[in-house]
């Protein structure tokens, strides 16, 4: 079964580049789409009912402003996106698709930068981080698989991202967030590109859309898919996929055994 995490940085705009051929040939399982950035009747009728694809979006309340999508070949127990916390919930960033013993949260963790362009935002990311969590430690003793996909915004190591020296004080490789991250990994979940690529650097998933960042790979690795300790001993594969193009972020994949679901 394969797993494919993707910010599409707007699905309009992403469709006006050749998403649905790519959703039609990506030969995914499970789907998961941050930064939507689009109501549910904006969506073109193709992409909402795409064939073979069970599909579902939850919009953040701000016009044009983040949002989540997924989609998926097998039938959904159901999913969850709003948790009674508003200041998360109406910025559209998580949904909890229940697949048997499987959960599957799409998230689109927030960005750290403020409207000025400072770190004023890295208290709620943090907030956020921890929110999250807490709600999965929760599934996770109710004997849950769990699967976290989505745009972390945070860059873990100095091996994500092509200068770290520079961007030390910057949102996204701040220490205060990459502890976060290190948080997570230390209570059992697994970072899947990097349990199978260790040593691998210079491979990204996000790249500024100025100076040509992209073309020269001066990028960020700040989209994970993460596996609790339940659920990593099914992983069978992970990789990054910079050749797809369409947005400035590329997907992310993992591969599990199908038994990942059952009792």
């Amino acid at each position: 079964m394969k797993l494919v995490s993707w910010n599409v940085n707007g699905i309009r705009a992403a469709a006006k580049k050749g998403f649905l051929t790519w959703l039609e040939q990506c030969e995914a399982d499970i789907i998961g789409l941050q930064e939507v950035r689009a109501l549910s009747h904006q969506i073109p009728e193709d992409l909402v009912s795409p064939s073979g694809f069970h599909a579902h979006f939850f919009a953040g309340k701000k016009p044009g402003y983040s949002g989540v999508g997924l989609y998926s070949r097998l039938p959904v127990d159901f999913i969850e996106s709003e948790f009674g916390e508003p200041r998360f919930d109406h910025e559209g960033r998580i949904q909890i698709a229940h697949f048997g013993k499987l959960l599957v949260a799409n998230v689109y963790f927030p960005n750290g930068k403020g409207k000025d362009g400072d770190n004023s935002r890295i208290p709620y990311k943090l907030d956020f981080y921890r929110y999250l969590f807490d709600i999965l430690q929760k599934k996770q003793s109710e004997g849950f698989r769990i699967i976290v996909m989505g745009d972390y915004n945070t860059a873990h190591q100095e091996i994500d991202l092509a200068r770290p020296k520079e961007n030390r004080e910057v949102s996204g490789f701040c220490q205060n967030e990459r502890d976060e991250i290190t948080r997570w990994l230390d209570a059992g979940y697994v970072d899947s590109y990097r349990h199978f690529h260790e040593d691998k650097a210079q491979r990204y998933t996000w790249w500024s859309q100025r100076a040509g960042a992209r073309q020269r790979n001066v990028g960020w690795r700040i989209d994970y898919l993460l596996a609790n300790a339940a659920a990593a001993p099914f992983m069978l594969s992970g990789d990054i996929h910079p050749e797809v193009l369409g947005s400035d972020h590329c997907p992310v994949s993992l591969v599990v055994d199908d038994k990942i679901i059952q009792p």
